[in-house]
């Protein structure tokens, strides 16, 4: 039987936030398996790593900018 995790912090945008970090964590990460990748001559494998990469990053700019439409609407 799957477990419910609930977030540790009770704030509306906790997820939000832990999405956009973890996105772009792994984009980061992406450069070294890309290095890897191509340091072993497998240029297949480097494009797939980039492409992943491209959409963490798409992802974690998505998220920067619904967070500060967010926490903008919030101040008003």
């Amino acid at each position: 039987m799957a477990q419910t995790v609930q977030s540790p912090v009770k704030d509306k945008h906790y997820n939000l936030v832990s999405v956009v970090q973890a996105s772009l964590h792994y984009a980061w990460q992406m450069e070294t398996y890309i290095s890897d990748a191509e340091e072993a001559g497998d240029t297949e494998l480097a494009e797939w790593f980039r492409k992943i990469q491209h959409n963490n990053l798409k992802a974690g700019e998505q998220g920067k900018a619904m967070l500060i439409q967010r926490l903008s609407q919030e101040q008003s």
